[in-house]
Formats: C-alpha cells, structure tokens, sequence
C-alpha cells in the first residue's frame, strides 16, 4: 500500500466519521487518543502488526506522520 493510498484511506475514514447525523455522534463512545510520543518514544520509526500484516509508522525530519505497509 502506498503512501498516498494510505493517506486517502485515512480521509476517507476522517469524512465518513464528520457525516454521521448528529444523533448518532452524541451516542458515540468518545474515540481513544494517543499522543505518538508515547507511540515512538525515542525512535523514528515504529512496527505495527495488524492481522498478520507489518505497517511502519514512520515520523519524518519535518515531523509528519507516514504509515505504509
């Protein structure tokens, strides 16, 4: 998976999210935040296992986000 086909996958997930109706967002359980601090700690990079398949989440000199399979 690219990165940009990730990047699409995330906004697309990011818009269905926002178009719920407003009844069905004040029943919602609050969503689980995590600062990617916690996630990396000290390293650049970080290997996510997820149903069998290896992600990268990888923090870049700029310190943007870049999650690839």
């Amino acid at each position: 998976m690219s990165v940009m086909t990730s990047t699409l996958a995330l906004q697309a997930n990011r818009n269905t999210a926002t178009s719920r109706p407003a009844a069905a967002a004040a029943t919602a359980p609050a969503q689980r935040r995590v600062d990617s601090r916690l996630l990396l700690r000290e390293s650049r990079e970080l290997v996510i296992e997820h149903l069998g398949q290896e992600y990268r989440l990888r923090r870049t000199r700029n310190d943007k986000l870049i999650l690839t399979k």
